[in-house]
């Protein structure tokens, strides 16, 4: 397998970093830059992934300020040229707040601070991101969020869903999509949508909190093996 690069952000208040550059470390041929948040070099990237955590203590709104940090410009510019980049809870937020992905997160449906596992459907395994999935495969994923109510437009779900952007949602145990088993109130249940490009995906579960059984789960392991196949392969 070809080395790979992957570049994770590291915004004030970023607490999901090292365990984002745990899980991608861990294949072989993959390498890790942890990239600061005042820098303008992403080191040779060949992947970006912005972490969860609270940058800028989630002051004004979650990911509003990480958007104008430097390092953004130029994972604006990289994204544009077609390179994969993820973006995992508040890193989801930010790439919102960034305009990489379309939609809004707002605060939990009964405003409290989700901090769980949770049934998370793959809608579409056609992505670089998730080819290691089956379609409409049901994995068991943690949250922690108490902004991750996704919202978006009439107009904007209905483009979201004729291109196939709705990557993941929040379903029961059997793959029922169900109120009550969406906990933070999301619009269509969604937990992850990607660019029209599909080289943009963000979400609110964390893969990397569940990529090795020790952590309760292994399913978000195949996550980052999507993404390092498909580069060592291009």
């Amino acid at each position: 397998m070809a080395d790979v690069t992957i570049g994770v952000v590291v915004f004030p208040g970023s607490n999901c970093d090292h365990d984002t550059e745990y899980a991608a470390a861990s294949f072989p041929g993959a390498t890790t830059r942890m990239l600061w948040h005042n820098e303008h070099d992403l080191q040779g990237s060949d992947m970006i992934v912005l972490p969860g955590g609270f940058s800028y203590g989630d002051y004004l709104r979650a990911g509003s300020i990480a958007r104008f940090s430097p390092i953004m410009r130029e994972v604006i510019a990289f994204a544009a040229k077609g390179n994969p980049v993820l973006g995992i809870c508040n890193g989801f937020q930010v790439l919102l707040e960034s305009g990489l992905l379309e939609g809004a997160l707002t605060r939990n449906r009964e405003k409290k601070f989700l901090c769980r596992f949770m049934p998370v459907k793959v809608v579409n395994n056609k992505t670089l991101f998730t080819s290691q999935y089956k379609a409409g495969e049901v994995l068991n994923l943690p949250v922690a969020h108490g902004e991750g109510n996704y919202y978006a437009s009439q107009e904007t779900l209905d483009s979201l869903k004729e291109h196939d952007q709705v990557v993941f949602t929040y379903t029961d145990a059997a793959g029922n999509q169900t109120d009550a088993a969406n906990l933070n109130g999301s619009v269509d249940s969604i937990a992850g949508i990607t660019n029209r490009s599909k080289n943009v995906l963000g979400l609110m579960p964390h893969p990397e909190r569940a990529s090795e059984a020790l952590l309760g789960s292994g399913d978000g392991r195949r996550m980052f093996q999507s993404a390092i196949e498909y580069l060592a392969g291009r």
